[in-house]
């Protein structure tokens, strides 16, 4: 299949005049057209097709039915149908009414097209061009980021499941591509536990019956990961997709134990960053935020906030679920620097806010970064008795020494790195300093240690972190900082509208796609709203809660 790019035309004269007709207080569709034009071009997309083949429909207007699809939660049938049947979206296409459209196939095509080579930026970038062509969008001013879970397509699996289901893929796949070697090397009894989906099965509720099943599916499981390798097996059945990830299972799950498989002790396991949670999305990764764990992946949303201004989504990123968000600012103004986007203020939660983020983003790109910092939490300032606290020590960056509250200086400072492979600074005292001390209570973490050490931060960021905590202790800060809640409603426009915490495809691409599609079709919605005046919703107040504040009281918060 081809494309020979072509500039969209005006909307024929039959479909505007019927569209005049039948909408004459317009529509979504409508208006966007009206105001913005045709946000996609066929040239957008000109490396995704070859230059030879059968012609492509016009992947600028399959861009488009893609957006509106998510702006009004249509399947892949009802949008393919909608472009068919419907005027105001043949209006928006530029389209004849008499314009049979395409088949349904179509779309799911065009997004594996837009997926291979991460293109669905383009699509929410389309709509920011035409916004700032507008006057609807200005680069600086201030934006705000959050993050949410996404589930994964796959079902959640327990352990027993996850195993099985692992196996069992691996089975199927050798007996579509190689069935005689398989029936050669499988033993009787695989059929019987394997041919059919593990949640069909009944597993004991007894954990050592458990123990006994997750033996018996590991020892399964390596024998055919043996036959698989062994010399004589065929070479291409080392390179199937779901051996492979039952090989990587295997390790991460199972141990030889004196000749025997056993199940790996959870401290023995991989970091979730890299530990596989079921054989049919390979990319999926458990994610733990506050009380909630799940399996799938997260997406970051930022938008613009300005007082008055048309707040739009400028930035999307999908991440595993088990990447922390304190490593996103750095990704998310790279992003935003790319397309000239970069907001002056920035305000984030506690997830993204830390000395090195802070520095590195006024560094590097002059945004200030606002978001409170997390409470410090050594032995010393948890006890909260006059425990010596690191801010108890004075410190003398240039001559690298640092003074104790009782006149005692630090024999050492060392460069090393942190767990996070983050440079720290690592300042000693000497033991023959700090046993005689009376105030080594105060100032030791336990009894038993012997000298005081403390990790500091480069200098820049050691003074940035500081400054920060001074500055948001007061009432003026926390007044600015209620500018960060506002993204907690695009989140939720995402789930209602779109179903962004659910993955509707496999792997992190095509599930990156679906976000971009669902930051796209928000900002079509948001601006639409804009165009036609439509106000937003007014917060919801109980009648209780609205009694309270008529009072004028304040009701302790104790839930």
């Amino acid at each position: 299949m081809s494309m020979q790019p072509t500039e969209p035309g005006d909307v024929p004269a039959e479909t505007l005049r019927v569209a005049r007709a039948a909408f004459p207080k317009g529509s979504l569709a409508i208006r966007i057209r009206d105001e913005l034009g045709m946000l996609f071009r066929d040239k957008e997309f000109a490396d995704l097709f070859p230059a030879r083949g059968r012609p492509a429909w016009s992947p600028g207007r399959l861009a488009m039915v893609l957006v509106l699809q998510f702006v009004e939660g249509l399947t892949d049938r009802q949008a393919a149908e909608a472009v068919r049947a419907r005027i105001d979206f043949k209006y928006a296409l530029g389209l004849d009414l008499t314009d049979p459209g395409f088949d349904f196939s179509v779309l799911s095509e065009f997004r594996d097209r837009l997926a291979g080579v991460d293109a669905g930026r383009r699509l929410l970038d389309g709509i920011l061009t035409a916004a700032r062509e507008k006057g609807l969008l200005t680069s600086g001013g201030k934006a705000r980021t959050d993050s949410s879970h996404v589930l994964s397509a796959a079902r959640e699996l327990s352990w027993l499941e996850m195993v099985a289901e692992t196996l069992r893929a691996a089975l199927n796949e050798l007996a579509l591509v190689a069935p005689e070697w398989l029936t050669g090397v499988a033993d009787p009894d695989w059929f019987r536990h394997y041919a059919t989906r593990a949640e069909d099965s009944r597993f004991p509720k007894a954990r050592s019956k458990q123990d006994e099943i997750g033996r018996r599916i590991g020892a399964d499981g390596k024998r055919l990961l043996q036959a698989v390798t062994a010399p004589d097996a065929p070479g291409l059945l080392r390179s199937l997709p779901q051996v492979e990830i039952l090989r990587q299972i295997w390790i991460q799950q199972f141990h030889l134990v004196e000749g025997e498989v056993h199940r790996r002790d959870p401290k023995d396991r991989p970091p979730g960053t890299k530990r596989l949670v079921t054989p049919y999305d390979s990319e999926t990764r458990t994610g733990s935020k506050r009380d909630l764990d799940w399996d799938g992946y997260k997406v970051h949303l930022t938008e613009t906030c300005g007082p008055g201004d048309l707040h739009l989504i400028t930035n999307v990123a999908t991440t595993a679920a088990a990447i922390n968000d304190d490593r996103m600012a750095a990704v998310v103004h790279a992003s935003l620097s790319q397309r000239e986007l970069l907001p002056e203020e920035h305000w984030v939660d506690t997830g993204y806010a830390n000395s090195p983020a802070m520095v590195a983003a006024r560094r590097d790109y002059g945004v200030e970064l606002h978001g409170p910092l997390q409470a410090v939490n050594s032995v010393q300032s948890s006890r909260g008795d006059g425990a010596y606290g690191q801010d108890a020590f004075t410190i003398d960056w240039d001559n690298e020494r640092v003074t104790c509250p009782n006149g005692r200086t630090s024999r050492s400072w060392a460069v090393h790195s942190s767990q996070r492979r983050m440079p720290v600074l690592r300042v000693g005292f000497s033991v023959l300093d700090c046993r005689p001390c009376p105030h080594r209570r105060d100032c030791l973490s336990t009894p038993t240690t012997q000298r005081r050490q403390i990790t500091l931060r480069p200098r820049e960021e050691y003074d940035t972190l500081r400054q920060t905590r001074v500055l948001q202790q007061t009432d003026e800060w926390k007044e600015r900082y209620k500018i960060r809640a506002g993204v907690e409603g695009t989140i939720a426009q995402g789930v209602q509208r779109c179903d962004m915490r659910r993955s509707r495809y496999h792997g992190l691409t095509k599930t990156s796609l679906q976000h971009q599609l669902t930051g796209a079709a928000i900002n079509l919605a948001r601006i639409d709203a804009w165009l036609s005046g439509t106000s937003h919703a007014r917060t919801r107040v109980s009648h209780f809660a609205a009694l309270q504040q008529s009072e004028g009281c304040e009701l302790p918060r104790f839930l």
